[in-house]
């Protein structure tokens, strides 16, 4: 097909890119959210944007398989995807590379392609931002990472976050007691991600289980709400398996501790959230902010990702966008306080620029034959030849 002049610089449906101003304050908040990362001891990493299928499929990232775009390397004649998310990859850092007894800790910034976005409005090429915590399996790690989170979000100027928090080991433990097949399961949870009650109830008829267990599976899309409903959940499920009620324990060990760490966080819950069912094995967390649809950050627990690297290591963490986090803030771009610098074959006036921008100043050159004045440049400054201090920055 032959592609017009017209439409030749145009960029593919949910892909775009980032101009100044807004590219200066994108790299700005990276090196923001980098520091906040590094002062609660993450350490940084940068895995390649392109790695063989296999690894960046492996375990329960094979999920992720729609999502990745797929090509042949011309030097191997193996097959090769571009990441649709770094956690994987941090996964078999820590696994097969850093290999460290005790709990890790990474983060990482860098853009990642989709060949579909996760939901209406969203990016295909988003810049992943996201923090990992290896090797403890304890309700302590989530809470530090959702409280990390939290700072990152509101360093970007988040504000009046609300955090919703599920447990996935709540219905994966019903099913389990109720002796489900695979089937089964998959149609239950997806019923439940629908938050269709016909549905639900229609699929549990057909299904050879006890009363009690439907009325468990039943419950899940109504136990919603405020930290009351931890509670009103122990009581409906009371009698459930031990799986279930480990994960209400969980739950409840970690609203404790946030209600201090956070109190003016908003939690709430919703115990039929299932996303990243098959990929997620305990807690799983996304923040929001009024006004806004979609999440700003998600996150939960996925133990035993790094098993098919050799080492199945407990792990928690979450990721958000960068350039979406840029959105939330309405403060106009900072103006560029820069320094002109008229262009001469002059050895001082070239020395005198190095030294300014040795200082961290930003020294432009107003090169000749163009109808360039100090301010059209962003400066603020001028470099003005005196006679009795040679050249000297003066305001505009």
């Amino acid at each position: 097909m032959h592609v017009g002049k017209q439409s030749a610089w145009l960029l593919p449906d949910a892909i775009e890119e980032v101009l100044p101003p807004a590219a200066k304050q994108l790299e700005q908040l990276r090196q923001a959210v980098l520091k906040i990362c590094a002062l609660w001891g993450y350490e940084q990493i940068m895995p390649p944007a392109i790695e063989f299928l296999e690894s960046l499929l492996s375990g329960s990232a094979h999920d992720l398989d729609l999502d990745t775009f797929k090509l042949t390397d011309q030097l191997s004649g193996r097959m090769m995807g571009v990441r649709a998310d770094i956690t994987p990859q941090a996964a078999r850092i820590d696994a097969h590379q850093l290999k460290s007894d005790g709990p890790t800790r990474l983060c990482y910034t860098g853009t990642v392609l989709k060949t579909r976005p996760d939901g209406l409005g969203n990016s295909r090429n988003p810049l992943q931002m996201g923090a990992e915590l290896y090797g403890h399996a304890g309700v302590e790690s989530d809470v530090e990472v959702i409280a990390l989170m939290v700072q990152v979000l509101q360093a970007a100027g988040a504000e009046s976050l609300h955090i919703d928090l599920g447990h996935v080991g709540i219905f994966r433990g019903l099913v389990e007691d109720a002796g489900l097949e695979a089937d089964s399961e998959t149609r239950l949870w997806d019923a439940l991600q629908r938050k269709s009650a016909p549905d639900l109830q229609e699929l549990l008829s057909q299904l050879s289980i006890g009363d009690q267990q439907r009325d468990w599976i039943t419950a899940l899309p109504a136990l919603n709400g405020g930290p009351e409903v931890l509670k009103e959940a122990k009581t409906r499920l009371a009698g459930a398996g031990s799986a279930v009620q480990q994960a209400l324990s969980d739950l409840s060990a970690i609203i404790d501790a946030l209600s201090r760490w956070l109190p003016n966080v908003t939690l709430h819950f919703d115990l039929g959230e299932l996303r990243g069912y098959r990929y997620h094995t305990g807690v799983v967390f996304a923040a929001y902010v009024s006004g806004r649809a979609q999440e700003l950050a998600r996150g939960g627990r996925y133990d035993g990702i790094g098993e098919v690297f050799g080492r199945a290591r407990a792990a928690t963490g979450f990721s958000t966008d960068l350039k979406a986090l840029l959105l939330l803030s309405d403060a106009p771009p900072p103006s560029q306080n820069a320094i002109a610098a008229p262009w001469q074959d002059d050895a001082q006036l070239r020395q005198k620029v190095m030294d300014l921008r040795a200082e961290g100043e930003v020294v432009i050159w107003m090169l000749p034959d163009h109808e360039f004045t100090p301010d059209t440049l962003g400066c603020n400054r001028k470099l003005i030849l005196t006679t009795d201090a040679g050249w000297q920055v003066k305001p505009v």
